[in-house]
């Protein structure tokens, strides 16, 4: 994402998924009609299928073998969270990382935050 794109969004105190290499990966959200909620799965954000999505396990945002993915549990450069335009943390299955979200809780953890637009 383009540092203009960024600052929007944060400047928006929108929450998002950031690669680490800058792709934009979604918004959090768990409204399955935003076009660009991870919760919609018919984007390229909520896809299993999308080359872009942190769902599909086949991508490098996805796979357990990818530095950028939030399922190795070994990386040091996980997604990292934006809620309501702060960085707050990553998604990530690594353990020492500290300020993360679990990937396979990530549902819930939306719910706690209240992300439901």
């Amino acid at each position: 994402m383009d540092r203009i794109g960024l600052d929007t969004r944060i400047s928006r105190k929108e929450s998002f998924l950031l690669a680490n290499d800058g792709l934009y990966l979604g918004r959090l959200s768990l409204n399955t009609s935003t076009l660009d909620s991870i919760s919609n799965n018919e984007n390229i954000y909520g896809s299993h299928f999308s080359s872009i999505s942190f769902k599909n396990r086949y991508s490098i945002y996805g796979s357990p073998g990818s530095s950028l993915s939030p399922y190795n549990p070994n990386t040091l450069t996980p997604p990292v969270i934006y809620l309501k335009g702060e960085k707050i943390g990553c998604l990530s299955k690594n353990v020492n990382l500290t300020n993360r979200v679990d990937p396979d809780v990530l549902n819930d953890w939306m719910i706690s935050q209240r992300l439901f637009d």
